[in-house]
């Protein structure tokens, strides 16, 4: 009776627990290599939150735009073009990238940050995109 909840979904179902721990160990590891290429702290992808004002700084937006995830229904739309101006910031400007980052994310970032010729070419937000395609990369 006063056996907790956790413990008896890990007896019933250990598999999804160990998935889980290697989905987000993988996630860390990719937002980790992602923020060292941008000139940032990597342990800032294992702080909840603080991953988030990183990845803000990541790609030129203010620190304050981190609100935005917590409104309903808006933060799937922002989360979505956070993401377009992460993959714009490493130099990629086709839809198809676009498409790949939104829905393959976890291993679009893990291949970003792992890719030795994938460079940071710096914030993005608020740049034209005639601009942004005649930069040159800040880090290498």
């Amino acid at each position: 009776m006063g056996e907790s909840i956790i413990l008896k979904l890990w007896e019933d179902n250990p598999g999804i627990f160990l998935l889980a721990f290697f989905i987000l160990l993988i996630g860390a590891l990719a937002k980790w290599k992602l923020f060292v290429k941008a000139d940032q702290p990597g342990i800032a992808a294992i702080i909840p939150i603080y991953d988030l004002v990183v990845t803000m700084r990541v790609v030129g937006r203010p620190d304050s735009h981190v609100w935005f995830f917590l409104i309903p229904g808006f933060n799937i739309y922002f989360g979505f073009r956070v993401l377009v101006e992460l993959v714009q910031s490493f130099g990629k400007y086709s839809i198809v990238d676009y498409v790949l980052a939104i829905v393959f994310n976890l291993f679009y970032a893990l291949n970003l940050g792992l890719a030795y010729n994938e460079l940071y070419y710096g914030p993005v937000y608020g740049v034209k995109m005639d601009d942004l395609k005649a930069r040159q990369p800040q880090y290498a």
